[in-house]
């Protein structure tokens, strides 16, 4: 079995990417599988190439080896870009012009996203050079059929990707969307077993419509708990969450941090959230 910790270089690592590093290698580890690292780098100008060698040096800090050499996304994105024209000679990607307020002054339904797109574009002509492109989600479910996926928390899941209604797999700015990209890398990684926060319940609905219209294999999830703080948000970049990289320029130690994590003792003002995010 494989797992595998993916973070995105456009913030410093925090506890929380701590905390779900170790269920992706403690998971492993304990099945004598492999974990691999892979950096998501493809967010535009967001990347900042500096937080990956900080990355590996957080990760020695905690004590966690990962198996092989660390694998970049920015390395794949001709596989993207191939499995978006498969999808467009399917019939089942559409361009699309709408800003996100034009979507919120439309939707009328609110999905794990906020607004759900209306399906404005799928029926008008749209320029595809200044387009992204969006997956017509019921008529790829039409093709289909129905489909399940398993979560070892949550058990058996049938798949209902119309909560996100018609996602965006191909972005204007950027060459795939995560729902696209994190797919692909998970099958050409050969991961079996994806481990994640619970906030990414819901996006495994449409990754599993994904894996069944592109013929790639289906892994089991696993959706951990979140490290929240006391309003009950998880932690952020966004928000200054404290790095792992101050901590560990503080002297902290890194292998007690990663126990205390393992065992539930987490800092003043933070703790998991409980229970298992359950489809709507």
């Amino acid at each position: 079995m494989r797992t595998r910790f993916a973070p995105s270089p456009n913030g410093p690592l925090h506890l929380g990417h701590a905390y779900a590093a170790i269920v992706a290698h403690d998971t492993a580890k304990a099945r004598d599988g492999e974990f691999i690292l892979r950096i998501e780098d493809i967010d535009g100008e967001r990347n900042r190439p500096e937080f990956v060698e900080e990355f590996f040096r957080d990760l020695a800090w905690l004590g966690l080896e990962w198996d092989g050499e660390a694998v970049f996304q920015s390395h794949r994105l001709a596989s993207h870009a191939s499995a978006g024209e498969q999808l467009k000679a399917m019939g089942l990607l559409y361009p699309c012009t709408c800003t996100r307020a034009e979507i919120a002054a439309a939707a009328t339904q609110v999905g794990p996203d906020g607004p759900v797109y209306p399906g404005t574009c799928r029926h008008r002509e749209v320029d595809p050079e200044n387009a992204a492109w969006r997956l017509d989600v019921t008529k790829a479910m039409t093709l289909t059929g129905p489909l399940e996926w398993r979560d070892e928390g949550a058990g058996s899941q049938a798949a209902t990707p119309q909560i996100f209604g018609d996602v965006v797999l191909l972005r204007k700015d950027l060459p795939a969307s995560y729902h696209l990209a994190v797919t692909l890398d998970d099958a050409t990684d050969g991961v079996t077993l994806v481990t994640r926060g619970m906030d990414l319940f819901p996006a495994s609905h449409v990754h599993r419509l994904l894996q069944a219209l592109l013929g790639l294999p289906v892994p089991t999830w696993l959706h951990h708990p979140l490290l929240i703080e006391k309003d009950g948000r998880k932690l952020a970049k966004r928000r200054g969450a404290p790095s792992l990289a101050d901590r560990r320029r503080a002297g902290e130690d890194g292998r007690a941090v990663a126990m205390a994590l393992r065992e539930g003792r987490f800092p003043a003002g933070l703790s998991l959230s409980q229970g298992v995010h359950q489809a709507p």
